[in-house]
């Protein structure tokens, strides 16, 4: 039976390591607020006090965290996995961050002699509870076939890409499609509904049009309901599109579209929408074009 540690239990790494405890996996879990553990012991998990004691007990090591600074003391910290992990052994990163730190991930894994695999999945906490999420994987192949059973407990659709970094740039690379989607969307209903246009008619035929993408299905009850609860808030969105230009100017990549829309999430975020979900842009606009009834 593998041992798998898993550090990180936000709205997405909860349900996606509960799935592994209810499969019977033997699963060690760490995360700062001990509170959000209480579900996994239960489930059959194993709780921990630090990263190193639930890496010391794992074959494979599992994060799921909210940015680089966070990947990055996890990872390379005095008391971090590298410090305490054994040659041989499997890290798995499943969050959005850098190509550029997960590059340097890779050198520290090779110095170290660990088999280091980038999976930053696409999906929402919805998907992650019933285990169909989009997993992108790339890192060493064999590495890859070897822990597949692992990656299929969370997902429905596994895509291996490639031996380095192809995960990283193909997940920012999606979730700036999906952004540009959302300032899209909030300008076009904002234009139908300065025309006169029925709210609820405008958002039902936009749907299912030639670009009701699975983003504008996903999207259509927070819209038509105004309910920006988010799934997904602005503040993230920014943080994801300041990777994607980042990653953008390593390449010499011109992304104007991208670099527009980080503003959008800026104004968000400088009117108090900051903690809305990112689709929420559409009632700053509103308020901007004098719809705000």
């Amino acid at each position: 039976m593998k041992k798998i540690g898993w550090i990180g239990l936000g709205k997405m790494g909860h349900p996606m390591a509960m799935n592994l405890a209810k499969k019977g996996y033997s699963l060690a879990v760490f995360n700062r607020t001990k509170s959000k553990m209480a579900e996994l012991i239960e489930a059959g998990a194993t709780g921990t006090d630090s990263i190193a004691e639930v890496t010391q007990q794992s074959d494979i090591v599992v994060t799921m965290v909210s940015d680089d600074p966070a990947l990055e003391s996890l990872a390379l910290g005095p008391d971090g996995i590298f410090a305490n992990a054994s040659a041989g052994n499997t890290f798995i990163d499943m969050s959005t961050v850098s190509p550029v730190l997960s590059a340097r991930i890779a050198e520290e894994s090779k110095a170290k002699g660990l088999n280091y695999l980038r999976a930053p999945v696409n999906g929402t906490v919805i998907q992650a509870e019933a285990s169909t999420l989009v997993i992108l994987v790339s890192g060493p192949e064999a590495e890859f076939e070897g822990n597949k059973d692992v990656f299929e407990t969370m997902g429905d659709k596994i895509f291996y890409i490639g031996s380095e970094e192809q995960a990283r740039f193909l997940k920012l690379s999606i979730n700036m499609m999906v952004g540009v989607s959302a300032i899209m969307m909030a300008e076009a209903l904002a234009l139908g509904e300065s025309g006169g246009l029925d709210w609820d008619q405008m958002i039902e035929i936009i749907k299912n049009s030639a670009v009701g993408s699975p983003v504008v299905h996903y999207k259509e009850q927070t819209l038509k309901n105004r309910d920006f609860t988010p799934a997904f808030t602005a503040k993230q969105m920014a943080k994801d599109f300041d990777l994607i230009l980042e990653a953008g100017k390593a390449g010499n990549v011109p992304l104007s579209v991208a670099a527009l829309v980080r503003q959008n999430w800026s104004a968000m975020i400088a009117t108090g929408r900051g903690d809305q979900d990112f689709f929420g842009y559409i009632d700053l606009l509103e308020e901007l074009s004098g719809l705000k009834k």
